[in-house]
């Protein structure tokens, strides 16, 4: 398979021979030439209950080529980016809504924050998307990125909005702001996420929520 990501308000465009096969969620395909056999699996239904908390469609749909040099499109959903990764065996963790498609032997499976009353308090830092095995891995990240590799015991501060992905070594948790005055006027809510190394670490500068919070005011509302 070959691939390239273009764009300001970027698309992933695959050319994929006889045989290859892509996997995605559903309904992310944009445009194909006419040479693609589509099975849609569920994986297991236990599985797909799992994804669709993570964001993610109950289906995986698998395009496989039936003949030599076919083309097939996924466009981002926002403004943001399209980020590669070259699966080898490592594990990373992702926020949900971010799989895109990837190669058939990327392993996805949706995940938890270790504490159950830390990720239910903390809002979207509960559900997360986790990724494994070997071949070519697609996510879209909401705005730019920034990498960060943290060394053993260094850890960061993160509104949970702006964390886009880090590697399985990474730990996660959930903390809460001290002082009452610093909760309710300091604009930062009451959550932030610490992520403590060793690993890598990449955040996002234009979460969703953020996006939508600050377009609601605009946004016409009928008169009672």
């Amino acid at each position: 398979m070959q691939f390239s990501i273009e764009g300001n308000y970027p698309v992933l465009r695959c050319l994929l021979n006889r045989g290859e096969t892509i996997k995605t969620s559903a309904g992310a395909m944009s445009w194909m030439s006419d040479g693609f056999d589509l099975e849609v699996k569920s994986g297991g239904l236990r599985k797909g209950i799992a994804r669709m908390f993570s964001g993610e469609s109950l289906f995986l749909n698998y395009y496989t080529a039936t003949k030599d040099n076919q083309e097939i499109v996924f466009a981002s959903s926002l403004p943001g980016q399209i980020k590669h990764i070259k699966m080898e065996g490592q594990r990373i963790i992702a926020q949900k809504s971010a799989y895109l498609a990837s190669e058939v032997s990327v392993e996805f499976e949706t995940v938890f924050t270790k504490r159950f009353s830390s990720g239910l308090l903390g809002g979207e830092g509960f559900i997360l998307q986790k990724f494994s095995g070997y071949g070519d891995l697609f996510l879209e990240a909401d705005g730019s990125l920034y990498e960060y590799d943290l060394r053993p015991g260094e850890s960061m501060l993160v509104d949970q909005g702006h964390v886009f992905l880090f590697e399985e070594s990474v730990s996660y948790d959930i903390e809460t702001i001290r002082g009452m005055k610093n909760i309710f006027f300091g604009g930062e809510g009451m959550f932030l996420v610490r992520l403590t190394g060793p690993g890598r670490v990449i955040l996002q500068s234009m979460p969703i929520a953020n996006l939508a919070a600050k377009i609601v005011p605009y946004v016409p509302t009928s008169s009672s």
